[in-house]
């Protein structure tokens, strides 16, 4: 396993989590990362994405000025700060590793995906 993500669960909507992305194995310090969600009988998307050096950063409309995407290049970490969540958050969530150094919005780009955490808010 070269991804790990924690911090999934289940909470009210209004509420936060933060979700924790460890990579082993080897470092992703040159790596653009990415958060992204798949919810039942949907298709993968992209929430969050970061280039490697934290200069540029994206954010899905449906997320705007609720999540924060964040990396640590030295712990080999990003994280997904979510706030105020709502009941359409409610999916598995994937970190991933893009093949470039900037950030893609696209799931092709991405060579190493973590195993999901599932994130379920209640109304």
């Amino acid at each position: 396993v070269q991804l790990q993500a924690s911090g999934g669960g289940s909470v009210q909507a209004g509420g936060s989590l933060r979700l924790s992305c460890a990579a082993s194995r080897r470092t992703f310090s040159n790596n653009g990362l990415g958060w992204f969600r798949q919810a039942p009988g949907k298709e993968r998307d992209i929430v969050a994405a970061v280039s490697w050096n934290a200069d540029s950063l994206y954010y899905a409309d449906s997320v705007k000025g609720r999540f924060t995407i964040s990396r640590d290049n030295a712990a080999s970490r990003v994280y997904l700060q979510m706030n105020n969540l709502k009941p359409e958050d409610t999916a598995v969530y994937y970190c991933a590793a893009s093949r470039y150094a900037t950030y893609s919005m696209s799931a092709r780009d991405y060579r190493y995906w973590g195993q999901g955490t599932l994130v379920t808010v209640s109304s």
